[in-house]
């Protein structure tokens, strides 16, 4: 990876902040893949050896820095619980196992091996949630195509990625671009892909001019349709 110097400033401060209890900083998912990944796809974990409150308060100035260029605060581990966690949080680690890239310390994920033992109940329980929120965030948005078109646009990338743990545990190999990755499982389970396509469309080009309150409701009940589809599809797994 050719890193920018966000990044390059980022692991500074880090080792800085936690010197020789810092183990390792690494990126995965679609992110790990691409040479200058976008921010809001950037997944970092950051592993101590120890972690006590201490720790996470000096670290503030570095995340209050990183989190103000656009990227999403990372996620803290200690070694140990990299190495004993996979069973618990399946979902993440399999997408972390299978694209990462190390920018510093150790690879602590080498041996870490991530079964599906679980992973059937993760994925229920994340769409659940997801769908949960999403209508209760709905109320307020319901009489405003802008509030809603955002809504919606701001919630896919978190469903994406559930669907990808999704296609693994179907056995195939979940593709790297989003709109590919549901129509792969479109595919799998026989969900329609024109609600996702118009998100995505609304996600890369903006909310169009004619995008009024009634075709807002509409996209999003439909949204809500297939996204019940893949819960279905989930439950009938067993």
């Amino acid at each position: 990876m050719t890193f920018s110097s966000d990044f390059n400033s980022f692991l500074d401060d880090l080792r800085s902040t936690h010197g020789e209890n810092l183990v390792s900083v690494m990126i995965y998912g679609s992110a790990a893949k691409f040479e200058n990944p976008k921010k809001e796809d950037v997944r970092m974990v950051i592993a101590l050896e120890t972690i006590s409150p201490d720790d996470l308060r000096k670290a503030h100035a570095a995340m209050r820095e990183w989190t103000k260029v656009g990227y999403e605060a990372p996620t803290y581990f200690t070694a140990n619980e990299m190495a004993t966690s996979a069973d618990v949080f399946p979902i993440e680690f399999h997408h972390m196992t299978r694209a990462r890239r190390v920018l510093w310390g150790r690879d602590l994920l080498a041996d870490v091996t991530v079964g599906n033992a679980n992973l059937r109940h993760q994925i229920e329980f994340d769409l659940r949630s997801k769908l949960i929120k999403l209508r209760r965030e709905y109320i307020a948005a319901s009489n405003s195509a802008q509030k809603l078109g955002e809504l919606m646009a701001a919630s896919l990338p978190s469903f994406v990625s559930t669907f990808r743990a999704l296609i693994l545990l179907k056995g195939e190999e979940p593709p790297i671009a989003r709109p590919d990755t549901v129509r792969k499982l479109g595919a799998i389970c026989g969900v329609d892909f024109e609600p996702f396509e118009k998100i995505f469309s609304i996600r890369e080009n903006g909310i169009n001019p004619g995008f009024d309150e009634g075709k807002a409701n509409g996209l999003f009940a439909d949204y809500l349709v297939e996204i019940e589809k893949v819960i279905k599809a989930v439950d009938s797994i067993g």
